[in-house]
């Protein structure tokens, strides 16, 4: 089996995890929009914008030393898993603490003193999810995919059937499982963080058959090479989720800001759709990148897999883009005003998936002090952006200023690449993939109407609409595969 035949499989398999996971929660959208008013859902975009900031400093880059301190030769595996493991577990504790402690202070700052039930559910959930870091890793470092894809599923699974039960099911009931308007909100976190114990106590036996030993000189050397790291994540997070926060405390009308957070968490889900296919290539690439670091064709691999993912990216976003007026129907009516967000918002995703890939270099050289960099200077474009521009153009601005971030750390990883890890990357053919559906995206545009444009000569929803769009895709499923078969194969 060739290579990148490998890394679809465990892509595709980490996808059923990542992918179909995300896509299930990504359901909840059209019942969570539907069913709270944009200020409330505003609520819970808020929040997870900050469980995604905590959860980088609770696990402050470990994951990837161990799988970097686990590829060493004559290294004891059990001693990676266990010390990395046991840090975690001591800093998890310390940082709960913290957090419980500072609650009060929270709540009065973000005007959650109506739903103090939040604070408490996200403290429980990062540390749960902290505990069982390492153990998802260690699946991902043995190349079980099937029993990672497994514990993530019924992880998402379980929160899932929470928040269905509570939104559609506990309405009707009576006594303590009747539903409380006065918690509203708070009952996707209280399902979130039972789903977050249930897949610790179904996980636990990683640690109770774990050799606990903590080797200090291991531990050094794992720290050294992972917090640099932990600033790229933190980085990372606030290019990523730092707008929703900063539209709290920028927007010029404080009464509706919670509503304009909702309606930009509502349209940047329909985002993730690429965000989705990158991080299950993720979970698969990067066991997969370093393994195959001491190959000879390692650079010819790696720029291989390039190719074929940037193809994949664009089709995801093609057939978003010229699907939009099906796509739209996934968020309630009060938040469609905006869907003009979502083609800047794939663009930046696809940027950040190419970004990911090229990261590859400072990872196999040791200097991810120079990801730190990149990191910093994409959180100063983002944090810089995001002040200019939220007063003046509300969360549209927010938009720009994260496509912004991602196209300028993917050209600082590509250049600095060069520099340090040359690979010669098909630059030519990935140009011919995105002209090639440029071009069928204008006709898809001459030919239908859409939310975007306005001139089409077909309605999106009539026969001869669906028809043509469903060509147009069938057409660009089938030259990009054509275009990227010899890779595939390889």
């Amino acid at each position: 089996m060739s290579t990148i035949k490998k890394l679809a499989g465990q892509t595709a398999v980490y996808g059923l995890s990542s992918v179909v996971g995300r896509l299930l929660n990504y359901l909840l959208t059209p019942l969570l929009t539907n069913f709270f008013l944009p200020a409330e859902y505003g609520i819970n975009t808020e929040v997870y914008s900050y469980i995604s900031l905590l959860n980088v400093v609770f696990t402050y880059g470990m994951e990837t030393a161990f799988f970097r301190f686990c590829q060493e030769k004559d290294i004891d595996k059990e001693k990676v898993f266990s010390t990395a493991n046991i840090s975690l577990l001591l800093t998890s504790v310390t940082f709960t603490v913290i957090l419980l402690f500072v609650t009060p202070l929270i709540n009065a700052k973000l005007h959650y003193e109506m739903h103090k039930e939040i604070m408490w559910c996200v403290a429980g959930i990062l540390f749960f999810d902290t505990l069982v870091t390492i153990p998802f890793n260690r699946l991902r470092q043995e190349n079980r995919p099937m029993q990672f894809a497994f514990f993530r599923l019924l992880n998402i699974g379980v929160n899932i059937l929470m928040v269905i039960f509570f939104i559609k099911v506990s309405p009707h009931l009576k006594g303590i499982f009747s539903f409380h308007s006065e918690i509203g909100i708070s009952y996707v976190f209280i399902a979130n963080l039972f789903a977050s114990i249930i897949t610790f106590l179904l996980m636990v036996k990683f640690w109770i058959n774990m050799k606990w030993q903590l080797d200090k000189v291991l531990l050094k050397r794992m720290l050294i090479y992972a917090l640099p790291l932990l600033i790229v994540g933190l980085g990372g997070m606030v290019n990523e989720t730092f707008d929703r926060i900063l539209l709290n405390f920028l927007l010029p009308d404080v009464s509706t800001a919670k509503a304009q957070i909702g309606i930009y968490g509502a349209c940047y889900k329909i985002s993730l759709i690429i965000t989705m296919f990158v991080q299950a290539f993720r979970m698969a690439g990067e066991p997969f990148f370093f393994n195959h670091a001491q190959h000879d064709n390692a650079k010819e691999t790696y720029a291989k897999v390039m190719q074929v993912f940037v193809a994949a990216c664009l089709l995801i976003v093609f057939g978003t883009m010229i699907f939009i007026d099906e796509v739209k129907y996934f968020i309630g009516s009060q938040y469609r005003e905006g869907l003009q967000v979502v083609p800047i918002l794939l663009w930046a995703n696809i940027c950040l998936g190419i970004y990911y890939n090229l990261t590859i270099w400072y990872k196999l050289t040791n200097q991810t002090i120079m990801g730190t960099y990149i990191t910093l200077g994409g959180a100063a474009i983002t944090l810089f952006l995001n002040f200019m521009l939220i007063p003046k153009i509300g969360y549209v601005g927010s938009a720009w200023a994260t496509l912004a971030c991602y196209a300028a750390m993917m050209a600082a990883s590509y250049f600095l690449g060069q520099k340090y890890y040359p690979i010669n990357y098909p630059l030519k053919n990935i140009f011919k993939q995105f002209s090639l559906l440029l071009i069928l995206y204008s006709m898809a545009t001459v030919l239908v109407k859409s939310t975007y444009f306005h001139f089409g000569i077909f309605q999106p929803h009539t026969i001869a609409g669906i028809l043509i769009l469903v060509s147009l895709m069938g057409i660009a499923i089938f030259a990009i595969w054509k275009m990227n078969r010899q890779l595939i194969h390889q």
